[in-house]
């Protein structure tokens, strides 16, 4: 994957060959972030957005390349490792966002009223993303965990970019 420079703090641009449009990575065991996808399933009828669980064989098989290709461990050390992901992760059209601007950019994308979010944008990108890390840091205690991450249904599945692992 080829990385280009990008003066959006929060992105980076990739080659996203094989990747879909709209993708986002998220916990699948998370019980908030769960319900955060089937918010974006009921908003989105026209199936834009496609899913992964962080947890999933897809997931696993392109988060190498993309965190090779992404991280800044000095800015984004919750990416340095797969196994500490904890981030959810946003692909747009082969740009890459994460924490508070990935949510603030699914939003923008949903339309109104939730376009409204962008308001947001007007913080700095640092004390975004501590509230989102303060957020993401509590999501199990506050919101429960589950065993596994969900199955879709059949009529879902082509949303999925890959059935999760167990």
């Amino acid at each position: 994957m080829q990385q280009k420079d990008n003066n959006e703090k929060g992105t980076k641009d990739i080659n996203n060959k094989g990747l879909p449009d709209r993708l986002l990575l998220f916990d699948g065991v998370c019980n908030l972030c769960d319900r955060s996808v089937q918010f974006i399933i009921r908003h989105d009828p026209k199936a834009f957005f496609k899913f992964a669980a962080l947890q999933s064989d897809y997931a696993q098989n392109i988060l190498p390349q993309l965190l090779q290709q992404y991280v800044n461990k000095n800015t984004h050390p919750e990416l340095t490792s797969k196994d500490n992901l904890f981030s959810v992760i946003f692909i747009l059209h082969g740009k890459i966002y994460t924490r508070s601007t990935a949510i603030l950019k699914v939003a923008q994308l949903l339309g109104f009223p939730w376009n409204l979010l962008q308001a947001f944008y007007l913080l700095p990108c640092n004390i975004r993303d501590r509230l989102y890390d303060y957020i993401a840091s509590h999501r199990y205690k506050w919101y429960g965990k589950k065993d596994s991450c969900m199955i879709p249904t059949p009529e879902l599945k082509q949303r999925f970019m890959d059935a999760p692992t167990q």
